[in-house]
């Protein structure tokens, strides 16, 4: 048996668009919406979302056979959870709040298995379909992709150095947190938080990592496609439910 192909890391490499969602409510349903839907990637969410590891398990298993690829962002930068979520058969991880190179490097080596990192090694569990992917440990690191936050003026300003470690396939802005970084909190359309969007996206090009990005307002997901965005998320299973169920209420009420 082989190892599934990452289309979604494939796919980013080489620059070739990938519209997504953010999923918040974990939920199997929703995940499996989203999945036949067909968005080409979707954000299991464990830094802002009540998703435990269980929930996450079976919104992988209900997504398993469909064309969207799950991106699960874990809690923070560190390798416990990167390990567990690895090993449950995630094959793209995206972590939060990621500064500098130093922790850039961190995050890439807990999904590299030794000498190359520190992930741990389970001998049959979901990532190797139970011991049937005979060959994983030699291939698994060309289907894991690594996505790491830049979310402040910062870690935008270290997109050049983030950008060299190897291992690091493409770089995620944070508008919410980059707009509290620089004392703007939640003013997402202020000129200043826009134009540290469209830095970041010039250092990406200029360094050669796919960008990607969130945005819940259909016009700025257009102008970010269209700019040179590689992967953005077009809204959440969240942000969907909450404004359309406002929207209908308000035509009764």
């Amino acid at each position: 048996m082989k190892i599934k192909k990452n289309k979604f890391k494939e796919n980013i490499l080489n620059k070739k668009k990938q519209i997504g969602i953010w999923s918040c409510l974990s939920n199997n349903t929703i995940a499996e919406i989203i999945s036949i839907t067909g968005f080409d990637w979707s954000v299991i969410d464990m830094e802002h979302s009540p998703n435990d590891i269980q929930e996450v398990l079976t919104q992988l298993q209900v997504m398993e056979g469909h064309n969207t690829e799950p991106v699960v962002r874990v809690p923070w930068n560190e390798p416990i959870m990167v390990k567990r979520i690895l090993d449950m058969g995630a094959q793209t991880i995206l972590f939060p709040f990621i500064q500098n190179a130093e922790e850039a490097k961190a995050a890439v080596a807990a999904t590299r298995y030794p000498p190359k990192g520190i992930r741990g090694i389970m001998s049959a569990a979901r990532m190797n379909k139970y011991g049937h992917v005979t060959d994983y440990y030699s291939v698994a690191e060309k289907e894991i992709c690594v996505l790491v936050q830049c979310e402040t003026k910062e870690a935008i300003k270290n997109i050049p150095e983030i950008s060299k470690i190897e291992g690091v396939d493409g770089i995620f802005m944070g508008p919410s947190d980059i707009s509290g970084s620089i004392g703007k909190i939640g003013q997402f359309e202020d000129q200043e938080v826009q134009d540290l969007i469209h830095e970041a996206l010039e250092l990406c090009n200029k360094n050669g990592k796919p960008a990607g990005i969130l945005t819940a307002k259909k016009d700025y997901a257009k102008k970010y496609v269209e700019s040179g965005y590689t992967f953005v998320a077009i809204n959440s299973d969240t942000n969907l439910f909450a404004r359309s169920a406002e929207s209908l209420l308000k035509e009764f009420k």
